[in-house]
């Protein structure tokens, strides 16, 4: 009687493995379907996969290029972008395993400041983008823009970071953070193994419904952690305008998001000090924003970034918080307008 209670429940959890995997492809077809990416997909590998989403808009200017935030998209830049490409070539794309990107390649090596930088230079050699560039970087990605920067200084007019932390905040972590970004970087894994079998889906698609009691109550199932996980990527999907937010929904119904910001957050102290070891900016027109009402270490901090350029500004809102280019657009284009007014003029004078 045993065994075949055994077996029976055996078979009862195959199908039940077999039913998620088919909701959670079936999903992904019809995401797929419904939200093709709105620029292209450049190959960087020479045709052995890997390629990175590229969103161009504007017909004239200087070309500015938009970098996400670590575990962001293209799509946070979507209030920013059009008013740039008033003034500018604007570029925003999806860095490996994000977006509409593909994952990152094995071979591609840790996901840190710098591996990105080079990815995203192959990106804009492939699609062909003229330079020079004035790099726009919202937190991590403000890590990336610094990188590019101190490697190939001929290729940038001018650099934006928008609430990117300062490298001492992350280049030698004490012990505990260090442990809860860590922590973080197992619960994004696990985050993505829920999201293969299509619990993250199904979970995001009742959040948005308005229904959280079973959402909750399933999650839960799967630890504090977990719950906290899906918890921040329905707050993050809500930062979005109401008609992106079925995209951002589909792009964090997949597991690939989820193990990729696992990779950025493990090796963040390694990124954190590869922009520590940047050499100053020399007279780059350069912008340092921050958050509303940041503390007065931060913003002695941001002050000091800021002085790594004799031509730096920072910038504090009056509003807004860590995401300042969905909280205050306006601020920060006006930031991208002044040091494409700062390079033009430069080129006059020359």
């Amino acid at each position: 009687m045993g065994y075949y209670l055994f077996i029976g429940a055996l078979a009862i959890a195959g199908a039940l493995l077999a039913t998620c995997l088919i909701y959670q492809a079936l999903g992904m077809a019809r995401d797929r379907r419904r939200f093709p990416p709105p620029g292209r997909l450049v190959d960087i590998h020479n045709g052995d996969g890997g390629r990175l989403h590229l969103h161009g808009m504007g017909d004239a200017g200087p070309t500015v290029i938009l970098d996400a935030g670590i575990g962001a998209s293209s799509l946070s830049w979507s209030l920013v972008q059009p008013l740039v490409a008033r003034f500018a070539r604007v570029y925003a794309y999806d860095r490996a395993g994000f977006g509409w990107s593909e994952p990152p390649q094995f071979e591609d090596g840790l996901r840190i400041a710098s591996r990105m930088a080079e990815e995203l230079r192959k990106l804009l050699r492939a699609a062909e983008v003229p330079g020079p560039y004035i790099l726009v970087g919202h937190s991590f990605g403000g890590y990336v823009a610094r990188v590019y920067a101190e490697r190939w200084p001929v290729e940038v007019a001018g650099l934006v970071m928008v609430d990117s932390p300062s490298a001492a905040e992350w280049a030698h972590p004490s012990s505990e953070r260090r442990r809860q970004h860590m922590g973080g970087a197992m619960f994004s894994r696990i985050g993505g193994t829920l999201a293969r079998f299509g619990v993250v889906r199904w979970c995001l698609d009742r959040f948005s419904r308005g229904s959280r009691g079973l959402p909750v109550t399933v999650t839960r199932a799967f630890g504090a952690g977990a719950l906290d996980l899906v918890t921040r990527m329905v707050g993050q999907v809500m930062k979005y305008p109401p008609g992106l937010r079925a995209v951002a929904q589909a792009h964090w119904s997949r597991p690939a998001p989820f193990f990729t910001l696992g990779d950025h957050l493990e090796h963040l102290p390694e990124s954190a000090r590869e922009v520590a070891a940047c050499s100053p900016l020399g007279d780059l027109p350069f912008v340092v924003m921050t958050q509303s009402n940041p503390t007065p270490e931060r913003a002695a901090q941001q002050d000091a970034m800021a002085c790594q350029s004799t031509r730096g500004r920072h910038i504090i809102a009056r509003e807004g918080g860590h995401w300042l280019l969905l909280d205050q657009p306006a601020l920060v284009v006006e930031a991208i307008e002044w040091v494409v007014q700062e390079t033009q003029a430069e080129a006059v004078r020359r």
